[in-house]
């Protein structure tokens, strides 16, 4: 769910910009990814099926003070943090898939 903000989703090959208030649901195992479309901060409310993808999240996330603070890494921090994303992928069942454009 979009709490603020606007966020494109691409699944199954399409795009959609969800704004604020929307729902998508994603079955499992689909692939899709989530992009901030505006230069403005964006939240979401994510729910994980089944069990144990909430972990990878939590193992490969960059903790945040609060809701609306912004999580600002630098290029190297954000290399490190793929880096960690990309060995820790298998050991949770989640094939990362390469970005075609």
């Amino acid at each position: 769910m979009v709490l603020e903000g606007e966020i494109e989703v691409t699944f199954r090959g399409e795009s959609i910009t969800a704004k604020a208030g929307r729902t998508i649901h994603v079955p499992a195992n689909a692939p899709h990814q989530f992009t901030n479309a505006t230069d403005r901060p964006t939240q979401m409310l994510c729910t994980c099926e089944p069990a144990g993808q909430d972990e990878f999240f939590r193992a490969v996330g960059v903790p945040v003070v609060g809701p609306t603070t912004v999580a600002n890494q630098s290029e190297e921090d954000e290399r490190a943090q793929l880096e960690k994303i990309e060995a820790l992928a298998p050991q949770y069942d989640t094939e990362l898939l390469a970005d075609t454009e």
